[in-house]
């Protein structure tokens, strides 16, 4: 084989030799990248399209450790640390939470490496699927199931690389530097070549071809695990395995990161009702696998609410396969007093926001590390740091719900819809409830709660910055309203200094009052508000251009 080989094809190349599949889903391993045989019978490629959810969970880190690259924990805990709502107490995120970051520095460098691991993995088992289908070892139903599982885990890996190494679409309407889309197999000489051929395109090409490939998943998956084809269906996987409702979910994503107000509305069309029943919470209740909002925030992270009704998509952990205490979430952000570090925690700059109210129950979903003046806050969404079987969430039905209250109030200002969207989400957590219609009338949101559109879309922005604490949303939102006008943060926000924080700076709904923020902000036109390709890419791929001053 061409000894040429960029960063990302070696460890595509490793990552598919050194691991096996069984540990996600139990399945046995397929470990070699150009045998046969791997889909020779059913069983095999049930487990070759394991194996591509277990790229997505556990990929390697220095030499093999798992740390939950790219999408395990690594996603979430990135998202958090390029933001400010969540503050690191010691120095192992410090690189990413102060913008210091270079091409070798490694929370860059191994999710750049492990999203393409997870790309090359699901390109060669779409290509194995494909020729057991044109061989009859299985049904054509059930390779275009696989085959759309498949290509939501690559357009979802492309997605992350695009929000950390590319400017924003809406910078330019996408005609910036974008990444290089992968959509083949690497595994011989010939593979080799033609992925060193390949230049980086513009941000709006990736975002086309991403929304290709959800398509297609949305065509070709079901409605839920249970009617999927056998067997796909078999075993509690409800939310680990993806659906028609991700597929769609994640189009919505897609298209608000574009700035595409009417084109998140027509998806949001297709999984929320137009009207919510007003007689029961949830009204919203999805004609698409029947997700909908659970009656308390705090249920979708407890064991059992992991399989429940909002959790659309999850990336599986379990006790035989976690990403161990430096990379689990339960581990990085849980207390100290149930067994985790407590390494990242919450920040008094969302703790302090105004429309965080004090009798919003979110706040209960929070503990208290320390004692006395030094205390602060984290996060109780994840429970298990001893064992490590929390999943890592990555698309919530509260998601859904938002994103399209504020395409509606973008496109459409202050509707009924918009206010009920909005209020099914904040008013679960309000005193009166559960029911997003029972809260007290003082505290639920009316169109003359807000002065004007933009007024009504910064109170769902707001919102979503509650909502998802803890979750590795904040970045993404950075970054796609980087370059707006009303509701951007002007590049990298200021943080609170590592370690910083005590407890007086906690001032429930206290505004800026009483903490200072001492890590600069860095402006959008700084070369820093996105990553560098990393030094092992770029040494042995010279066409994957570098980005700008790196």
């Amino acid at each position: 084989m061409n000894k040429l080989l960029s960063g990302f094809l070696i460890a595509s190349l490793m990552l598919l030799i050194n691991t096996s599949c069984k540990k996600v889903l139990e399945i046995a391993p397929y470990n070699s990248l150009t045998d046969v045989t791997s889909f020779s019978t059913p069983d095999r490629i049930e487990s070759a399209v394991n194996g591509v959810y277990d790229a997505a969970q556990s990929g390697f880190y220095a030499g093999g450790a798992v740390r939950g690259y790219p999408f395990g924990a690594a996603s979430i805990e990135q998202g958090d640390m390029r933001g400010e709502d969540m503050l690191t107490f010691v120095t192992f995120y410090a690189i990413t939470y102060e913008a210091t970051y270079n091409v070798t520095t490694a929370n860059n460098v191994y999710h750049f490496e492990t999203l393409y691991s997870l790309i090359n993995r699901a390109n060669l088992t779409i290509e194995g699927v494909n020729g057991a289908v044109g061989k009859g070892v299985i049904s054509a139903a059930l390779g275009n199931h696989y085959i759309g599982e498949c290509r939501f885990l690559r357009a979802m890996a492309h997605h992350e690389l695009l929000i950390h190494f590319a400017r924003p679409y809406r910078d330019g309407n996408g005609s910036q530097t974008g990444i290089i889309y992968r959509e083949f197999g690497i595994n011989s000489d010939a593979t080799v070549a033609a992925a060193l051929a390949q230049t980086r395109t513009t941000v709006a090409d990736g975002y086309t071809k991403a929304l290709a490939d959800l398509d297609y998943a949305e065509a070709n998956l079901s409605a839920t695990t249970a009617t999927a084809p056998a067997p796909v269906n078999a075993g509690a996987n409800k939310t680990y395995r993806v659906t028609k409702a991700a597929a769609i979910a994640m189009k919505m994503r897609l298209k608000l990161h574009m700035g595409d107000w009417a084109g998140v509305i027509s998806e949001g069309a297709k999984v929320v009702p137009a009207t919510p029943n007003m007689a029961s919470y949830p009204g919203f209740i999805s004609q698409v696998g029947g997700w909908k909002l659970e009656t308390s925030p705090v249920t979708a992270f407890t064991a059992g609410g992991w399989q429940g009704n909002e959790s659309i998509f999850s990336i599986r952990n379990a006790a035989t396969d976690n990403a161990g205490v430096n990379g689990g979430l339960p581990n990085m952000l849980g207390n100290t007093s149930i067994g985790g570090r407590g390494i990242i925690r919450v920040s008094p700059v969302v703790f302090n926001l105004p429309e965080f109210l004090c009798v919003d129950s979110r706040r209960n979903m929070m503990g208290i590390i320390g004692t006395g003046a030094s205390a602060n806050y984290l996060t109780t969404k994840y429970i298990d740091p001893v064992t490590g079987t929390d999943p890592a969430p990555m698309i919530r039905y509260a998601e859904v719900l938002l994103t399209l209250a504020e395409a509606e109030g973008r496109q459409n200002g202050i509707t009924t819809k918009s206010l009920q969207l909005l209020n099914e989400v904040r008013n679960r957590a309000l005193p009166g409830g559960p029911g997003s219609f029972n809260a007290p009338p003082a505290l639920t949101y009316t169109a003359g709660s807000f002065a004007n559109a933009n007024a009504f879309v910064k109170a769902v922005l707001q919102e979503r910055r509650i909502e998802f604490i803890a979750e590795g949303k904040r970045w993404p939102d950075i970054h796609r309203n980087a370059t707006d006008a009303t509701f951007g943060t002007g590049g990298i926000p200021a943080k609170v200094g590592i370690g910083a924080s005590v407890f007086a700076n906690y001032v429930c709904a206290g505004g800026t009052a009483p903490y200072t923020t001492s890590v600069a902000a860095f402006p959008y036109s700084d070369y820093r508000f996105i990553w560098p390709i990393p030094l092992s890419e770029t040494q042995t791929n010279p066409n994957y251009a570098q980005n700008p001053q790196y």
